[in-house]
């Protein structure tokens, strides 16, 4: 998994409540493979068909070393149709907006109608 340098920018807007940041709720997947690069501003090809389109994430935080370190954003999708998965990533809109983090899976994973595929995104502050 990456960050990226908008979604950094974005965080620092948002620990000091300046330039009208929004804060990162949403979950997408795609099937891009492409290496992540931190100059990447959206998945590299984000499904958007069959049940698969960015969705509102269940947002918490949760403890890894210290007290609520942690940022915790997961989804369930159901597929409505073939669904192929390759990539993942944070954003801070339902479409378009600021992409904090992607993550290129190892697996392919592969989902066929009424599949479910949940994806639980962790970003730690260290």
């Amino acid at each position: 998994m990456g960050i990226t340098a908008a979604g950094k920018a974005e965080v620092a807007g948002l620990m000091g409540d300046t330039g009208s940041p929004t804060a990162f709720t949403y979950l997408a997947n795609g099937s891009g493979s492409t290496a992540f690069v931190k100059t990447q501003t959206a998945l590299v090809t984000e499904n958007t068909a069959n049940g698969s389109a960015r969705h509102v994430a269940t947002v918490s935080r949760t403890t890894t070393t210290d007290t609520n370190d942690t940022l915790s954003l997961v989804y369930q999708w159901t597929a409505t149709g073939a669904v192929t998965i390759k990539e993942a990533g944070v954003f801070n809109a339902s479409s378009a907006g600021d992409m904090l983090a992607r993550k290129v899976l190892a697996a392919t994973v592969t989902l066929a109608n009424t599949d479910t595929w949940t994806w639980s995104h962790l970003i730690t502050v260290a």
